[in-house]
């Protein structure tokens, strides 16, 4: 059986998390993370932009699936249109690669890693650092984020292979 590995990707507006997980066996490892970040500026440039990036992290991860955070509420009406428009470009990339796409609320990959659907994001680092046998951790949130969602990716979906 091969290893599955899992893109998990947290959108935002102008920077958007990006966390690759491989599970073998019973064991999850972190093999890349970061964050792709944009200047405000032109909208259809960034999102151009945005489907490049995805593009490339795909080819050179090869993941046997992706998994992206669903939109969450928002009070900020401008915030959740950028980032929808944003997920749309993502999820339209990460279609276009043909591995499988999964989707996840905010709320369950809180539950599913720290036990408690609306835990913070310090909870969520901490334990995506013990999932992840992570010492240290040099990311932004956004990162940890999206190595959350492909923990409980990895989690949920153990027959996916590329």
């Amino acid at each position: 059986m091969k290893n599955l590995t899992i893109l998990g990707i947290d959108p935002g507006s102008h920077r958007i998390g990006f966390g690759l997980v491989e599970k073998s066996g019973r064991d999850l490892c972190s093999k890349n993370y970061g964050t792709i970040e944009f200047r405000p500026g032109q909208t259809a440039d960034r999102l151009a932009l945005l489907e490049k990036e995805i593009e490339k992290l795909v080819k050179k991860n090869k993941p046997s699936a992706i998994a992206i955070e669903k939109l969450y509420f928002s009070k900020n009406r401008k915030t959740a249109l950028s980032v929808a428009e944003s997920r749309g470009v993502i999820m339209l990339a990460a279609r276009k690669s043909g591995a499988p796409v999964l989707e996840y609320d905010p709320t369950t990959v809180k539950q599913r890693i720290t036990g408690y659907g609306m835990s913070d994001k310090k909870a969520v680092l901490k334990m995506v650092k013990i999932f992840l046998r992570l010492k240290d951790f040099a990311g932004l949130d956004d990162a940890s984020d999206a190595l959350a969602i492909a923990i409980v990716a990895c989690l949920d979906n153990p027959g996916i292979n590329s």
